[in-house]
């Protein structure tokens, strides 16, 4: 087998471009077995595998071992072992229209379908989610002209080449053709997927009615009734209030975004200053509003975006609560957060962290698969963890918040635009030279749809500044469809508008859209502070020095 073709995905990734979904598997299988010196995670698709690693000199030297790369073949499915068999009503909306298609009645669909054998190539756009492909493209069927706004767990599907079922309640375009019990996603199990890439699957034909599951699949984790001594209770939980960490590395292939804090500097800062492991669950929360007392004696510290905070406690006189420094929240007094002078979102540690139970080894709200605890609502009441010995309470310390948005509060005139530090995408050959030039020559605007999945941005300056909008979306050079492929964070997606998205911590783990350039993961805690209306330029890097290229962005670096 030829090695794949090598794309950088940005200082820490490498995407490989290979000859078949054959290639793929063998190459996915070859470096799940053998990881790469920093390998954090890799994930197949289509006609990539993305991988992933724990620094730029990582991936630097990961290029060289890919290049000579000799993964053997993935041989017969018949030979895998045993396969999982999944049992399946055939019912479908869609089973006629499929045996239109095909030109197969319904039941030569359904021998169709349960007449060969399926393997898990590679996860979806959900936990649990796997792409099968068959021994033969028989049922090969295109996806619904207008997709459905909600299909239910369970229901079993065909588009393309390839086969799936759906773990849980959302949207889709896939041509139905019937359901299962069978549980694709469960929080119970070891192994929470049923389907991993290499897995296979045999379908069954039954005619009993089934009881589908329901797709509730405790992915969301309430917080239980706090038993700890010590407690937050939300009194206010403002627009958006989460519980976040690091986030869920290496769990790509499950359809698992690693979600965590979206400004990690941020969250970092906020538990080193209460003398908190980096891991520690913190509260996230964008502009401003939330409101929490103590119940008992706390320390606790703030970061991130700039907000004026207020300490209240009947029969006491107010105090101010300091920014960047650890502080004490007494029992009963209440802490108060006004919407932030500079930035997005504010971190709020407290000395032990937030003991909820994890899911997947992380406490933090995942708010695209909806994995983890839910937003903070009126009423929470957050378990304090214990204090490890020999942990201290750190000093006070400058903001992690860039000097440029915090000018940007307190200037006059048009704020000056945010410089984000970007690396050419795998893709950016896909744009024509002058957009791959528009992308660092004109300024972009973050709009009001940004969210911790993306950074939004519109076309030129916002509005009320001395500048009007201008400025051109970025043009393809190719018309081709995309297959999904796997996708970073920082990555610069450009869907048909022109108008590039950057990903954030709750970024879908493949993108069906063409990546023209990656934000340095240095970066990202500044991307994660950009409140929408804010000005922002891209400044072309080299992927192993960070520093500013010579060429044009045009030229690809090596």
């Amino acid at each position: 087998m030829s090695p794949p073709t090598i794309h950088r995905a940005g200082p820490r990734a490498l995407l490989l471009d290979c000859a078949s979904l054959g290639s793929v598997l063998a190459v996915h299988a070859q470096l799940q077995q053998h990881p790469l010196r920093g390998q954090v995670d890799v994930l197949a698709a289509a006609r990539t595998v993305l991988a992933v690693f724990d620094s730029a000199a990582s991936a630097r030297a990961a290029r060289s071992a890919i290049a000579g790369l000799a993964a053997e073949p993935v041989g017969d499915a018949a030979a895998a072992g045993h396969p999982i068999r999944i049992e399946v009503v055939y019912d479908g909306e869609d089973l006629a229209e499929v045996g239109r298609l095909t030109g197969l009645d319904p039941d030569g669909v359904v021998s169709a379908h349960t007449g060969q054998l399926w393997t898990a190539a590679f996860g979806g756009f959900a936990p649990g989610f796997a792409y099968l492909v068959g021994e033969n493209e028989v049922l090969a069927v295109p996806r619904r002209d207008t997709p459905r706004t909600a299909v239910p767990a369970g229901a079993v599907g065909l588009a393309g080449s390839f086969s799936a079922v759906y773990p849980r309640r959302s949207p889709g375009g896939w041509q139905l053709i019937g359901r299962t019990a069978a549980h694709l996603w469960d929080l119970d199990r070891d192994e929470p997927a049923l389907l991993r890439p290499g897995a296979v699957v045999q379908y069954v034909a039954v005619r009993d009615t089934v009881a589908v599951h329901g797709g509730a699949d405790r992915a969301v984790v309430p917080v239980e009734p706090c038993l700890s001594a010590s407690s937050l209770t939300v009194v206010a939980s403002g627009p958006q209030s989460l519980l976040q960490d690091l986030g869920r590395p290496g769990l790509g292939d499950l359809g698992v975004p690693t979600a965590g804090a979206a400004d990690t500097a941020g969250a970092r800062q906020a538990n080193r200053l209460v003398g908190n492991g980096p891991d520690d669950a913190v509260i996230e929360t964008v502009l401003g509003g939330l409101a929490i007392t103590a119940g008992g004696e706390l320390t606790v510290a703030l970061t991130g975006a700039v907000a004026h905070a207020g300490i209240t406690r009947a029969g006491a006189a107010p105090r101010s609560a300091p920014m960047c420094s650890p502080f004490a929240l007494h029992d009963g007094e209440t802490l108060r957060l006004d919407p932030p002078e500079a930035g997005l979102r504010t971190y709020l540690a407290v000395r032990g962290g937030i003991d909820v139970p994890p899911v997947l080894g992380s406490r933090s709200t995942d708010v695209l698969s909806g994995l983890g605890p839910p937003p903070l609502t009126t009423g929470t009441v957050l378990p304090i963890g214990t204090v490890e010995h020999g942990r201290t309470v750190g000093a006070p310390e400058a903001s992690t918040l860039p000097a440029v948005l915090r000018a940007g509060s307190t200037g006059s005139g048009a704020p000056e635009p945010v410089g984000l530090r970007i690396t050419d995408g795998p893709r950016q050959d896909w744009f024509t030279d002058a957009s791959r030039q528009r992308l660092t020559d004109q300024t972009w605007t973050v709009t009001a749809e940004s969210n911790r999945i993306g950074v939004r941005l519109a076309l030129g300056a916002a509005a009320g500044t001395t500048q009007d909008r201008q400025g051109t979306p970025l043009e393809r050079s190719t018309t081709d469809e995309l297959p999904s492929e796997g996708v970073v964070a920082g990555s610069l997606q450009v869907p048909p508008s022109g108008l590039p998205v950057v990903f954030l911590a709750d970024h879908p783990v493949t993108g069906g859209y063409p990546v023209i350039g990656v934000v340095v993961p240095e970066d990202l805690s500044i991307a994660a502070q950009l409140a929408p209306g804010t000005p922002v330029r891209f400044r072309a890097v080299d992927p192993d020095t960070l520093r500013p290229l010579a060429q044009t962005p045009t030229t690809r670096t090596p």
